[in-house]
């Protein structure tokens, strides 16, 4: 199962179990079982920390768990093959399972311990959704952790029927105790939020007992790390508060324009961002949503930043690095089938559309190679496109059309999403040149058709374009003394990730100089 890469680089890793670990795995008669059992025991053979056994019960077969042989009631079940993305996942759960212990904090080893009750959970993931590890390793996390909590992680490609009959569309996908409980991608710490019913109290007292900030950053996208580093290497007390680090790039799966680097997916990034970022005395404060700004009313004065939970942070100069989110379609059925078949990420969700028929919305080149892409795994694809040309490269568009399941629909304005038993089963569009409506039979649709500014929590409080985008200088500075803005949230013409970088940077300087210029008497 495992190439001489792999075999070596598991063989490294389980040289790090302290404890013995059990895998039991229930098997049938099909070749996934087949492979199961070799996998195991190619696992098995490389530490003698691990034992493999194949009498298991389970009414998913093939299937197996990972537990610790001195305390087997904390366990964590795969069933199907967590390879793909999912190698990682599989590899930390085993070390986790052999005591190894987690790269997270002691506070929140400690939340997950202290979680009241218990509960079932059945997460589908996909072998090409980038967004699913996270979730599929934070559910391990709490199930090794806490007893009351078990935890089985299900590869909708060998449970296709399965995943037919719960009417899961988009991964990952999280069951609790049977019921459909979170559908995208979540990070460990708004899973244990979830869970913890006042973990947002807890965190809004912590909060505000912070001291106020010299630099706090909005945002933690590429601008917002670019621009905390920057800041924090002058040796300034700086924070960043966001939503979630890393931004839209979490979703990003191939990134080849990040001059020097020739191929990176975005998760690989983001987890590269945030470990440079902490190797700087920076405050990462996450699932921190802003939802209002007070500026200083005087020279020196300090910045309020009000959050969602109710907290408020104070600084002497401000970054704004919020980002931007896809935008949607805006018509009639779009949000009542969202996760339903109407979708955002084609890597994530395409193999649950398998042999089916989609639409992707967008001409760009985002949904050119959604087309492209999808169009190996689904039945046919219809692009549609509002302009009368498709504005993606000329390379993508004769890949595109070169292929014989595609139809390319263009001067096609979207006007409803229809549904059928709780699912996507048509789309209309308009003919922008004759103005007949047209029905489009499909079982998904994926929206590709650019980029909102996180801003509207702005209005208001300093200039934004029509778009909505926070209006900006050349040194990154806003119409507020003393505030300034980098990346997709500004007017800065090109949204690419080396550029928020880039204005990142020149934001936390110009912070910087702002904070040197000021009255000596304004200290915090």
């Amino acid at each position: 199962m495992l190439d001489a890469t792999l075999t070596q680089q598991l063989s490294q890793y389980l040289a790090m179990l302290r404890e013995p670990i059990e895998l039991v795995a229930s098997l049938g008669e099909d070749a996934k079982s087949t492979q199961t059992a070799e996998l195991l025991t190619e696992i098995a053979a490389l530490s003698d920390k691990v034992t493999a056994r194949f009498d298991g019960q389970d009414t998913r077969a093939p299937s197996f768990s990972i537990a610790s042989v001195a305390n087997p009631a904390a366990s964590v079940r795969f069933a199907g093959l967590p390879l793909g993305h999912e190698f990682t996942s599989l590899v930390l759960a085993l070390l986790w399972a052999g005591g190894h212990p987690p790269k997270v904090s002691d506070e929140i080893l400690a939340t997950i311990r202290a979680l009241p009750g218990g509960h079932a959970f059945e997460m589908y993931f996909s072998l090409t959704c980038h967004n699913c590890p996270d979730v599929v390793q934070a559910l391990t996390l709490i199930a090794l952790n806490n007893p009351g909590y078990s935890a089985t992680m299900i590869e909708g490609g060998t449970y296709q029927a399965e995943v037919d009959a719960r009417g899961v569309m988009a991964v990952p996908a999280v069951f609790k105790d049977g019921t459909m409980w979170l559908s995208g991608k979540k990070t460990l710490e708004e899973i244990v939020a979830l869970l913890d019913t006042g973990a947002e109290e807890k965190a809004a007292a912590a909060i505000n007992a912070k001291d106020p900030f010299e630099v706090l950053i909005i945002g933690g996208g590429p601008a917002g790390a670019a621009a905390a580093i920057y800041a924090a290497r002058k040796g300034i007390r700086t924070g960043i508060a966001a939503e979630r680090f890393g931004g839209q790039v979490l979703d990003t799966m191939g990134i080849e324009n990040f001059i020097s680097v020739q191929h990176t997916e975005g998760p690989k990034l983001v987890a590269a961002l945030e470990s440079h970022v902490r190797d700087y005395d920076v405050d990462v404060m996450n699932l921190a949503r802003a939802e209002k700004l007070i500026p200083a009313t005087t020279e020196g004065g300090l910045h309020e930043v009000h959050l969602a939970n109710g907290a408020t942070l104070k600084t002497r100069s401000l970054i704004l690095s919020t980002g931007a989110r896809w935008r949607q379609m805006g018509v009639p059925g779009e949000e009542d089938y969202r996760n339903k078949g109407v979708a955002y990420c084609p890597h994530c969700d395409g193999p649950l559309f398998k042999g089916k028929r989609v639409a992707v919305i967008g001409g760009g080149n985002s949904g050119v190679e959604a087309a492209i892409d999808l169009a190996g795994i689904v039945a046919h694809v219809t692009l549609i496109e509002f302009d009368s040309t498709l504005r993606a490269d000329a390379v993508l568009q004769a890949k595109l059309r070169s292929l014989p399941n595609v139809t390319i629909l263009t001067s096609a304005l979207s006007t409803e999403v229809l549904g059928r038993d709780g699912k996507v089963s048509a789309l209309t569009y308009k003919d922008r040149t004759t103005d007949d409506i047209h029905t489009v039979e499909l079982e998904g649709i994926f929206v590709q058709i650019g980029l909102v500014p996180n801003t509207e929590w702005l209005k208001g409080t300093l200039a934004l374009s029509p778009r909505g985008e926070i209006e900006i200088d050349a040194k990154g500075a806003t119409s507020v003394p003393g505030v300034f803005a980098a990346g997709d949230c500004t007017t800065v013409p090109y949204k690419q990730i080396i550029i928020a970088m880039g204005a990142g940077a020149t934001a936390g300087l110009s912070a910087f100089d702002h904070l040197i210029r000021l009255p000596a008497v304004a200290t915090v």
